[in-house]
């Protein structure tokens, strides 16, 4: 199999004991993946992008885009950044019939053998298969088994390297897809659970997921296969709630962490590591969880951003009867309000805390909402009206004190998308830091 891949040069570094990882960017915001690129231009690093499976699938998804649709739309912006598109590395998450529950097992697998072919045949190489969810003609007790979950996870490997080949024939360029297994895999979002307790991931469960996985596979003539699967999700005890953070802890996932050293080829992933410190980053990079998956968190810096200038864009205006406020805040409260399917089972309690949580709370409901006209618009007049003055340095200070300290330093312009964009870069500076400290220092530690 193929060694070249970056992520496997990953897992090579880590089994070296040099913490390495990479940050997964669980997001299809224009202004996130703008940011997200502009970044690595100036280390000149790889970067993983992954759509999920109800946002990104044959049919469209919620994003309304199909695999293909979704590397069109990242090559663009790509292009427009000048990032080399060959250092963008695309992932499928959750991929299988996480979306085709409630049908049988038949029709919800025939459906995730097309879903990994589109992904494949679209370029994505790095493929999370999910197949632990109950389908409608599987027992009613429970979820299904480890041995059924890895027999369908198998299937659908089985399909993803056949495309593979087919693939290859007209693109021979093609990275080899690696591969990402894992039935305890946290709720895609954070969790209405998080409030409370979190259960770390238990080494028998871990270590039985990972044997009963090569043993399907080798039913299914994927020994070799077997080599490219780079990492398993666990569950360490990191999460997040409406207004909670689950930090993580190295001693209570300690156990779990040593369990990895039996597998010389596989590293941990992590979902829903947002609002993580910088340090428990790091933390977690050491220890083997080498993919960091990060989604929310960008989009609630990006509305922090959009809400600061906004504040800026009101203090300037106000009291200019020329000028027509954007009034951004309102207009997106008001089509969360009038359309609230996509945060009526998030957010619970008192009107005034239902009408907080829609503006700040951690799930970040918002994102939603951003790609609706109505709201584009809003964004569009403000920035038009912020770009017809120079932002007085003081307003910066006061709303957006990071990005006010690097315009002082000479390393940040004053305009008001760039200022934007930066404050989405905060967030993602906590994770190059955690995943891609300096050789020397790492060697040292």
């Amino acid at each position: 199999m193929d060694d070249n891949h970056p992520l496997k040069k990953i897992v090579k570094m880590q089994k070296r004991g040099i913490p390495r990882g990479i940050y997964s960017v669980c997001s299809s915001n224009e202004y996130v993946i703008e940011a997200v690129l502009e970044r690595a231009l100036k280390n000149n690093d790889y970067v993983l992008i992954e759509s999920t499976v109800n946002q990104v699938n044959q049919f469209g998804g919620y994003s309304g885009m199909k695999p293909e649709d979704f590397k069109e739309f990242i090559f663009k912006i790509a292009k427009k950044t000048n990032f080399t598109s060959s250092r963008i590395i695309l992932g499928g998450d959750h991929l299988g019939p996480f979306v085709w529950q409630n049908e049988d097992s038949e029709t919800a697998m025939d459906k995730s053998h097309e879903l990994i072919r589109q992904y494949i045949l679209a370029g994505y190489s790095k493929i999370h298969i999910d197949t632990s969810m109950r389908l409608a003609d599987d027992d009613k007790k429970g979820a299904p088994g480890t041995d059924i979950i890895a027999e369908r996870g198998a299937v659908l490997c089985r399909t993803a390297v056949d495309t593979f080949k087919k693939l290859k024939i007209s693109n021979p360029g093609a990275k080899s897809p690696v591969f990402v297994i894992g039935s305890e895999v946290p709720t895609p979002g954070g969790s209405q659970d998080a409030e409370e307790t979190i259960q770390i991931t238990k080494v028998h469960d871990f270590i039985e997921t990972v044997e009963v996985f090569k043993k399907a596979f080798k039913k299914y003539g994927l020994d070799k296969v077997w080599e490219n699967v780079v990492a398993i999700v666990v569950q360490p005890g990191v999460e997040f709630g409406d207004s909670i953070v689950h930090a993580y802890n190295r001693e209570a996932a300690k156990e779990l962490i040593c369990s990895i050293k039996k597998y010389p080829n596989i590293v941990f992933e992590c979902h829903s590591t947002d609002y993580q410190t910088v340090f428990s980053l790091r933390q977690m990079v050491e220890d083997g969880i080498a993919i960091l998956k990060v989604g929310p968190a960008l989009t609630f810096a990006l509305r922090e951003g959009l809400f600061a200038l906004n504040l800026i864009e009101n203090e300037l205006f106000k009291h200019n009867p020329g000028v027509r406020l954007s009034n951004f805040m309102s207009v997106l409260d008001g089509i969360m309000v009038r359309n609230s399917e996509n945060w009526e089972k998030h957010y619970h309690g008192s009107e005034e805390k239902i009408s907080f949580a829609r503006k700040y709370s951690l799930f970040d409901r918002c994102r939603y909402y951003l790609n609706i006209k109505e709201v584009k618009e809003a964004i569009k007049l403000m920035i038009c009206n912020l770009r017809t003055v120079q932002i007085p340095p003081a307003l910066i200070s006061q709303f957006m004190p990071v990005q006010y300290k690097k315009i002082r330093c000479g390393i940040l312009i004053n305009d008001p998308e760039k200022l934007l964009k930066d404050r989405i870069i905060n967030c993602i500076d906590g994770y190059i830091y955690a995943t891609s400290l300096p050789l020397e220092k790492t060697v040292q530690k």
